[in-house]
């Protein structure tokens, strides 16, 4: 085990790299750049693994209905 580009990291879960790069930017995902380059530890893949698909809800549905 050793380190993957986001492009790996992204194949492995099935993601595109943008969604990677999502997920190192709100801190899910441990990540180290290497001169501009993220570079993600194998097993640290587990720690997303297991997330809802897509992108977050942008507010609840809750405050969405109208009464």
């Amino acid at each position: 085990m050793g380190f993957l580009t986001t492009q790996d990291a992204a194949q492995k879960l099935g993601i595109t790299p943008t969604r990677v790069r999502a997920l190192i930017q709100s801190q899910r995902l441990p990540a180290t750049k290497f001169g501009g380059v993220w570079m993600i530890y194998e097993k640290d893949l587990v720690l997303v693994q297991n997330r809802k698909p897509g992108a977050p809800r942008k507010g609840s549905r809750a405050n969405s209905k109208s009464e």
